[in-house]
């Protein structure tokens, strides 16, 4: 209507993108919304972090419960903050970072203990708290000791330990020589063990890659041992009746020998016949063929004989004019053929 103000385009297209911002928002921080929010966020300090990564799940009774949200350095501990939903946790709950998979993969596992609720202001102490010895990093942290290492110092350390010791007794030069063959043969496959130590790198960054796929392969194998279980009677009996049948025909076999064997000894000539008139027998199959097609046409139309008799019946005579008689024409036709009956 006239009366009536027009809208100003600029102002509902602010509105319409400030909503589109809290839709958004509310989308990607679906999990820390207080009502449909991904659960209740708690804090565990521990001794070290131990491999353990944001996104890492948690479990608590070793139930999958919720997730790491934040790992983050506080004096000398490590302050992890993770996001359990949907479960009770204690104020005496102990906390501990496990291996997942042989890779090294992490997860936090909670033993909820206590009788009452825990507090989400108070973080979980570190007298209740555990951190494992991660065999990956303390590999790694030993192949970069080796490299960091002055093999030809160390050698000539070795050489020099050894001279000193020269009036020793004869088994320990012995074994300060020993010493100092391997401390030479280690210096000069220094280039080798560094290039073993960086393809042992690339190799366990590799099987990291394929973490995903080691476990659905073991969940796999899990599910065939499990199928092979529940068929185990099954199979079982399969056996059982196959070592029973074999049993009955040995049986079988033991009480007709006398039979058998005249039988097989008879058909075992018949071969032999038909083995020297093999060339016979094509010679006589060859020949049959023409026969049985023949025999086939004249067959092949009914119940009766199919024929044809040529020159049955005496060429005509056409009388000339004069009264004389003109010389017997040749009958080069075919005279349709007749038709007898099957007797």
């Amino acid at each position: 209507m006239a009366g009536q103000r027009k809208r100003n385009p600029a102002v509902s297209g602010v509105i319409a993108l400030v909503v589109m911002a809290l839709i958004l928002a509310a989308v990607i921080f679906r999990d820390n919304l207080p009502i449909v929010g991904g659960g209740t966020v708690y804090t565990a300090d521990f001794s070290e972090a131990a491999g353990l990564k944001t996104g890492d799940e948690v479990r608590v009774a070793g139930v999958r419960s919720g997730s790491v949200k934040d790992i983050k350095l506080d004096g000398d501990h490590v302050v992890v903050s993770f996001q359990v939903k949907d479960a009770w946790l204690g104020n005496e709950t102990t906390a501990a970072i496990k291996i997942k998979t042989i890779l090294g993969q992490k997860y936090l596992a909670l033993d909820p203990l206590g009788a009452e609720n825990a507090d989400p202001n108070a973080s979980i102490p570190r007298d209740r708290t555990v951190a494992p010895y991660d065999v990956v990093e303390a590999f790694s942290g030993l192949g970069n000791t080796l490299g960091d290492i002055d093999t030809n110092q160390l050698a000539q350390s070795f050489q020099a330990l050894t001279q000193a010791f020269e009036g020793t007794p004869e088994n320990i030069r012995s074994a300060l020589d020993g010493v100092t063959r391997l401390s030479q043969t280690v210096s000069s496959r220094d280039k080798e063990l560094t290039t073993l130590l960086g393809a042992t790198k690339q190799t366990s960054q590799i099987l990291a890659d394929r973490n995903a796929q080691f476990a659905a392969l073991l969940n796999d194998g899990s599910t065939l041992l499990a199928a092979l279980n529940e068929r185990r009677d099954a199979i079982s009996a399969l056996l059982t009746n196959t070592q029973s049948l074999s049993q009955q025909l040995v049986g079988l076999v033991n009480d007709n020998r006398a039979q058998l064997g005249p039988v097989l000894g008879q058909l075992q000539g018949v071969v032999n016949i038909l083995t020297a008139n093999l060339g016979n027998l094509d010679t006589g199959l060859a020949l049959l063929a023409p026969y049985y097609r023949l025999f086939g046409n004249a067959l092949g139309n009914g119940r009766w004989f199919d024929s044809i008799v040529p020159n049955l019946l005496l060429p005509e005579i056409t009388q000339l004019a004069g009264g004389q008689s003109a010389p017997p024409s040749v009958n080069t036709g075919t005279i349709p053929s007749t038709e007898s009956g099957g007797n």
